[in-house]
């Protein structure tokens, strides 16, 4: 009878969780198409009289000498010109005339979006890399960049980044792609590519929720024979096969080197995806084993801090201690979409009978939680090997920034705070932006050498 319970409580639990993220994913792409709609219609009929200004030539050329500010999306994330006008970032793009935002995979591996982007700021086409496309089973090839939209980019023209979520762990795994000189035809990347990284709610050591959405504790590959990451799989297989191209204008989760659409799969391809033969959920090459604690490790293993990059990182909670307990903050403060993963994530125990994922894990220092990612996770690297790093309450505590240290601070905010609604962050949001790009133009520089025994 106790099984038969707890097996019910799971289902409308997973019923519940299936229901919310669907009603919220239609609620954000009715958003878009009404946008686009709309100025659609404004354009028809209501026609601007305005003449268009001329631009300043000196000026213009003083922005394109700045460094770019690359900003990353996140899991489920989109960059310019997905989901019509709408902003993954809500705008804060706006606060800089130097600013990229690149549509990367939403659902890729870090791996592959770290190669997508690469090739989105230099141009050309993407290229996996052969032994890693054959071990996964898809094209080695895919997007062509006819012009990148930064191809000047090396040592001397190094760029800012800025990553949200899993988007600040594809920054990490591309500056080490570039330290070692994995792009073929690019024999002189280096590290020093990188001018700085900045991490908002950055995915750096797993999460444990990761499991409370389907994923094995015991391997954190496989997932769970019924779970909401099932769910997902199925739709994502489906949207993907049916290949209509105004939805795929709209969004893209970024499986397209995989060709599971229907001109090209079959319908044999499609049963031979959800039954777990082939494609990205098969092979594991998505994102979710990267989120899980053993995936972090995995990537962490072989990923530096470098001692000429900045580093700053903002981790945020929505949690706090009451009677010794750790619950919700700000209950009405929390995004519906999370709630209950936060509630969860605070009561998140590993399975007893199954291995620790690395020696010294205790449950308690996962409890502090976003909804999303746990706070301990998104201070700065820390597992396998902690890296340099220094926690600060002000701004002013790191100034002058130094390179080579893990700079971070804790915030209190939900894991969508600082994205996509503008207003639910309020006047906290232009704080967030408006420090992280002035650290980007007044703090994070490289001193040119002056003397010949200073170089390296």
């Amino acid at each position: 009878m106790l099984r038969f319970s707890i097996a019910t409580l799971q289902l409308i639990e997973l019923f519940v969780s299936s229901a919310v993220h669907l009603l919220y994913g239609f609620y954000i792409f009715s958003s878009a198409v009404a946008g686009d709609l709309s100025l659609a219609i404004n354009a028809l009929f209501f026609k601007s009289n305005i003449e268009p200004s001329i631009t300043d030539v000196t000026s213009a050329n003083s922005v394109n000498d700045l460094p770019p500010i690359v900003l990353v999306h996140g899991i489920f994330g989109f960059g310019k010109g997905r989901l019509g006008g709408l902003s993954y970032f809500a705008g804060a793009e706006k606060k800089d005339e130097r600013v990229l935002v690149p549509d990367l995979g939403s659902l890729t591996s870090v791996y592959d979006r770290a190669r997508e982007l690469f090739y989105y700021l230099k141009g050309g086409q993407v290229d996996y890399g052969e032994e890693h496309s054959k071990a996964c089973g898809h094209s080695q090839y895919g997007r062509i960049y006819e012009e990148g939209h930064y191809p000047e980019w090396d040592e001397d023209h190094p760029i800012h980044f800025v990553g949200h979520s899993a988007g600040a762990q594809v920054i990490r795994v591309l500056q080490q792609m570039l330290a070692d000189k994995a792009f073929k035809g690019y024999e002189n990347t280096s590290e020093n590519w990188v001018l700085s990284v900045t991490s908002l709610s950055g995915a750096f050591n797993g999460t444990t929720r990761a499991y409370l959405d389907g994923m094995q504790p015991e391997d954190g590959k496989s997932m769970k024979a019924i779970c909401l990451l099932q769910l997902l799989r199925v739709g994502v297989t489906v949207y993907d096969w049916i290949d209509i191209p105004i939805l795929k204008y709209y969004y893209n989760f970024g499986f397209d080197h995989y060709n599971m659409s229907w001109r090209k799969a079959g319908i044999w391809g499609l049963v031979d995806c959800l039954l777990g033969n082939s494609g990205p959920f098969a092979s594991g090459d998505w994102i979710l084993p990267d989120l899980t604690i053993q995936g972090s490790l995995r990537l962490n293993s072989h990923l530096r801090t470098f001692p000429s990059t900045y580093y700053f990182s903002y981790a945020t909670k929505r949690t706090r201690k009451f009677l010794g307990f750790t619950v919700p903050s700000n209950v009405l403060g929390i995004h519906p979409l999370l709630f209950i993963r936060v509630l969860q994530m605070c009561q998140w125990r590993h399975p007893p009978d199954v291995p620790l994922p690395f020696k010294g894990y205790r449950d308690e220092e996962w409890w502090d939680n976003d909804g999303a990612l746990n706070t301990v996770s998104m201070t700065h690297p820390r597992f396998p090997i902690e890296h340099p790093n220094r926690y600060v309450v002000k701004d002013s505590e790191c100034q002058p920034l130094q390179p080579g240290i893990w700079y971070y601070k804790i915030v209190e905010g939900d894991h969508i705070l600082f994205i996509i609604n503008r207003e639910r962050a309020g006047v906290q949001f232009d704080l967030i932006y408006d420090s992280i790009f002035e650290r980007c133009r007044k703090h994070a520089f490289r001193k040119i050498p002056t003397m010949p025994d200073h170089v390296q």
